[in-house]
């Protein structure tokens, strides 16, 4: 898991009462602050601001991110702040994917993706990403079953040791490929020149990685029509 520069902003300011603004379909960062108000034995008065820039269920962690960064702003104002590993606990009781955002930086996600290994990533390569228009993402439970229909846990050794043999080596064209999904759109960016593109998290967006800017830009350009398009850079 890696983060990127794409960003919402996400402002916390103490209040007579609990609110989120800015976002109507917003629960992650409802449940987060309510979360860690009855951990501190608060009454969780903030007021939060959410200006969205991430699609929305796009597999790119948007809901995610926006709560542990609520989670952190909110912490902060405590007059005991809970530690980083009660913490840690409070967010993945919100979402597999909420620890990540509590700490900088790439890392690898063990188990339930919960258990995380900061690790070093190149960040040499600038970043395109498409949201095509004509697919829409199930839900999460939904993706995880057909992965369970057509079996595939199946070889799921060989290539955990595969990523590791890659990573470990700092070689992000030899990472295996997305196991929850694929995309016809991940083969139009290799075509025009990603080294490396995929499928992100459980999509339906896709990513592709470039090492020239121009380059990134001109492919940008071409899958323009097919929906929402960020060219920009690696977050860390």
């Amino acid at each position: 898991m890696a983060p990127l520069e794409l960003a919402d902003d996400v402002e916390l300011d103490l209040a007579e009462a609990l609110s989120v603004e800015g976002y109507a379909g917003d629960t992650l960062v409802r449940g987060a602050l309510l979360a860690l108000a009855s951990a501190a034995g608060t009454d969780g008065r903030w007021r939060v601001t959410i200006e969205k820039r991430i699609p929305v269920a796009a597999g790119l962690g948007g809901g995610s991110s926006d709560a542990a960064t609520a989670l952190r702003l909110a912490n902060a104002t405590l007059d005991e702040p809970l530690g980083d590993e009660r913490l840690h606990e409070l967010a993945a009781g919100l979402g597999a994917d909420v620890p990540f955002f509590l700490t900088p930086g790439p890392k690898l996600a063990r188990g339930d993706g919960t258990t995380l290994e900061p690790i070093e990533l190149e960040d040499a390569f600038h970043v395109v990403l498409l949201l095509p228009d004509v697919v829409s993402k199930g839900s999460t439970a939904a993706v995880y079953q057909a992965f369970d229909a057509r079996a595939g846990e199946v070889g799921f050794t060989n290539r955990a040791a595969a990523l590791d043999g890659a990573l470990r080596h700092g070689d992000l064209i030899r990472l295996p490929r997305n196991d929850l999904g694929s995309s016809p759109h991940a083969a139009t960016l290799e075509q025009l020149g990603a080294f490396r593109a995929d499928v992100t998290g459980a999509g339906p967006a896709v990513y592709g990685l470039f090492r020239d800017h121009r380059q990134a830009e001109e492919a940008a350009s071409a899958v323009a029509p097919l929906g929402w398009v960020w060219v920009g850079e690696p977050g860390w």
